[in-house]
């Protein structure tokens, strides 16, 4: 139990990389938390926004690797947004404080769908260049609780962390599996009642996304083939919205394939993050980048309808 916890991956990264605290509201209480790790010359990150059960600290993996090779990468931890606007508002705050023109984001289920809605939210002066959704949804209406999502508030720590655990895989799983649940377990211990009931009311208030909005924005899609929260018919749905994006499929890894499939998840990710290498727009140091890969991107950006990459399933 709790096999991540004690990880040495793990314990060296709470060592060496600082967890930063900001408020850019005018509510003092409004607290983000945030990893931010890599150059800081970089100025179009990778920023990670997690689930409602998840921690920065859930993308602890994708930090170490991706700043290893050169990318700027940050995680983050909401402070407390009752609905979409307000934590739209907040997050813009966030990126003016950091200084931040541009981003990518890869958003966690409901960070996917908070990744929407700001994309969405900023279309008219745009401040995402890309996004990442795994295991993402694009209307709050498939977990039919729209109507109980103005009661959550009202509820005790214990009844919305039951919620929460309801939606985690159960029975037989394979020991990365079972760990990276365990891990998430004891995140989902570590938030207080307003925290998670604020977080469950984003997740399930009535809400969608607008695709025409955001249509020009490069687009992954990363879900699994195996037991997650999703339904199929999110994930066609998905599909549907986002004809042009890249597909990226793993075999499995449930709701938290971050945790538990984190080398396919950090390959899938440098993929998409390819297309940028050479432009403004880079997450990662140039001098990371190869003479002859900046050419084969200059290449791929000009025949940018030959999508597939590697050995990967990218559809």
């Amino acid at each position: 139990m709790g096999e991540i916890k004690v990880s040495p991956d793990y314990n060296w990264f709470r060592s060496t990389v600082p967890l930063k605290k900001i408020i850019v509201d005018d509510d003092d209480s409004k607290v983000w938390s945030l990893y931010d790790a890599g150059p800081r010359s970089i100025r179009c990150p990778l920023i990670f926004l997690p689930p409602v059960s998840g921690t920065a600290d859930v993308f602890f993996q994708q930090i170490l690797a991706l700043t290893g090779w050169g990318y700027r990468v940050i995680a983050l931890q909401y402070p407390v947004y009752w609905d979409h606007l307000e934590f739209c508002d907040g997050f813009r705050k966030l990126l003016d404080h950091l200084q931040l023109d541009k981003v990518h984001l890869f958003g966690a289920s409901l960070g996917g769908f908070l990744a929407q809605k700001f994309a969405e939210y900023t279309h008219k002066s745009p401040r995402v260049q890309s996004l990442i959704l795994c295991n993402s949804f694009s209307d709050t209406s498939i977990f039919n609780q729209t109507w109980t999502a103005n009661s959550f508030w009202l509820m005790p720590a214990f009844m919305l962390k039951k919620i929460v655990l309801g939606n985690f895989a159960s029975g037989p799983l394979d020991p990365e599996m079972a760990d990276g649940i365990d891990f998430m377990v004891d995140r989902l211990e570590s938030l207080g009642q307003s925290e998670l009931a604020s977080r469950l009311t984003l997740n399930c208030q009535n809400s969608y996304v607008e695709p025409h909005k955001i249509r020009d924005i490069p687009v992954t899609i990363m879900d699994v083939f195996d037991q997650s929260a999703l339904s199929t018919e999110a994930k066609e749905e998905m599909y549907k919205l986002y004809p042009n994006a890249r597909r990226a499929h793993l075999k499995t890894g449930g709701n938290f394939p971050y945790l538990c499939r984190s080398a396919e998840v950090n390959l899938y990710i440098q993929i998409h993050l390819l297309q940028f290498h050479g432009t403004r727009y880079a997450a990662i140091d140039p001098s990371m980048v190869s003479a002859e890969e900046l050419e084969v991107q200059k290449i791929r950006l000009h025949t940018s309808n030959e999508q597939e990459e590697h050995r990967c399933l990218l559809f």
